[in-house]
């Protein structure tokens, strides 16, 4: 059994030991493809065996500096004392107990703080899944019951999840529908984030195949995610949703990737001062264990008990995690993630007035997104690739969106000198080539 000792910190920035992947990785590695399913996506050969605040170490001791915070999951870095011992501390006292048919604190805790925050004029109701993808679902059952409506509009580069009604929602790549025959009906998909988009959805769908007065909601993510970071046009969440007044819609916000301070608010959708009417929530609100959210306006949760429920949505270990993440975040992370997010930024554009490939930064605190290019001006994917891979193999941990863009979620924690170390490497990687 591997054994690797954790009093030791781990290093502030990359330091590799062995060629890359090491002995110890290359053997899982080998292990993994004879009995898990070939569906996962592992860009690179990275094998973690501990990770602290924005380091990670791999099974052979290698140590690299994350950049993807296990895809924007752990806002407060990896292993925060805080959250791990409100974790132990729960675990220790109750670990399950169905909030679906009992009560405990932790689960009415955490609720009472998100309707709190929620930007309703009047708080909020709280249904907790297990992740993004069953928090969509669950908001596409809500928005249904609550309107009697059947149809939904969606936006193409969307990523809601992969269960049958959240990937229905998706339109980020084929792979991720092909083979799966008929999807969820009734929902239908128009380009995102620009003014001519939403003139479309008014002046040709609506007129022509979607009746407006039978669409139940219309779901959006304030920044696309998977699609590619993409920041929509000024005033395009403010026109969405006097368009789903005018017609009783129902604005439903993805905040999976874009929430829980990630873009320097709770939600990114208060950036743009627009009110939505649903906000589905998971990744970063526990800082690593599995949970999500369903956050509405009260007057929109109606369903009756037994209508939707959930046996480990909303556990108390997830909720004592989840709390803690919210007391971080509240305490300055949120600041920082602006901060450096700036940081991060200027230093994406110092880079891409060097080098004609790597396009002008996009995004909002850390939620950060560059494309790459060729020589003609095309989105360039297979640059995009070994950028991801010559980066890796300096330390330093990236993930791709989009057609050809590296996105950059680090943990919330992150500080300059590390911001500076990922530019550096970025920098060195360009010149190589």
């Amino acid at each position: 059994m591997l054994s690797i000792s954790t009093d030791n910190k781990l290093p502030r920035s990359p330091h590799l030991v062995t060629p890359l992947p090491g002995p110890r990785a290359q053997a899982i590695v080998e292990r993994d493809r004879t009995v898990t399913s070939p569906s996962y996506t592992r860009d690179y050969p990275l094998v973690v065996a501990r990770g602290e605040g924005c380091m990670l170490e791999d099974v052979d001791g290698n140590v690299f500096l994350d950049m993807t915070a296990g895809i924007a999951v752990t806002a407060t870095g990896h292993a925060h004392p805080e959250v791990v011992r409100a974790i132990q501390n729960q675990a220790a006292n109750l670990l399950h107990m169905s909030g679906t048919d009992f009560y405990y604190e932790p689960m009415v805790n955490l609720a009472e703080k998100l309707a709190q925050h929620a930007p309703f004029p009047q708080g909020g109701k709280v249904f907790f899944t297990n992740s993004g993808a069953e928090s969509n679902e669950g908001a596409i059952k809500l928005a249904r019951y609550y309107t009697g409506r059947s149809l939904i509009v969606a936006f193409l580069g969307a990523f809601h999840g992969r269960t049958y009604g959240a990937m229905s929602l998706t339109g980020s790549k084929v792979v991720q529908r092909a083979g799966f025959g008929s999807l969820v009906p009734g929902i239908t998909h128009i380009p995102y984030g620009t003014h001519a988009s939403l003139d479309y959805l008014e002046q040709q769908l609506f007129s022509s195949m979607v009746p407006p007065q039978e669409v139940a909601a219309i779901f959006v993510e304030p920044i696309q995610g998977e699609g590619g970071y993409i920041v929509p046009e000024d005033g395009f969440l403010a026109r969405l949703r006097e368009i789903c007044d005018r017609h009783g819609i129902l604005m439903v916000v993805d905040e999976v990737q874009s929430g829980m301070g990630r873009t320097g608010r709770l939600f990114a959708i208060e950036h743009w001062g627009v009110m939505p009417d649903i906000i589905t929530s998971a990744k970063g609100i526990a800082s690593g264990l599995p949970l999500g959210a369903i956050i509405s306006r009260p007057e929109l949760m109606t369903w009756p008990p037994g209508s939707h429920a959930t046996t480990f949505g909303g556990n108390p270990v997830a909720c004592a995690g989840a709390l803690a993440t919210l007391n971080l975040l509240e305490g300055g992370l949120m600041t920082n993630a602006t901060q450096m997010g700036e940081l991060l930024q200027a230093g994406l554009r110092k880079l891409s007035e060097q080098f004609p490939q790597i396009s002008p930064p996009r995004g909002k605190g850390l939620m950060v997104a560059v494309d790459l290019w060729d020589g003609e001006g095309n989105l360039n994917p297979q640059l995009r690739d070994s950028i991801l891979h010559g980066a890796f193999h300096r330390g330093l941990l990236l993930l791709g969106c989009g057609k050809a863009a590296i996105r950059f979620c680090p943990p919330l924690i992150i500080d300059q000198e590390q911001i500076n170390i990922a530019i550096s490497i970025i920098k060195e990687v360009l010149l190589q080539r």
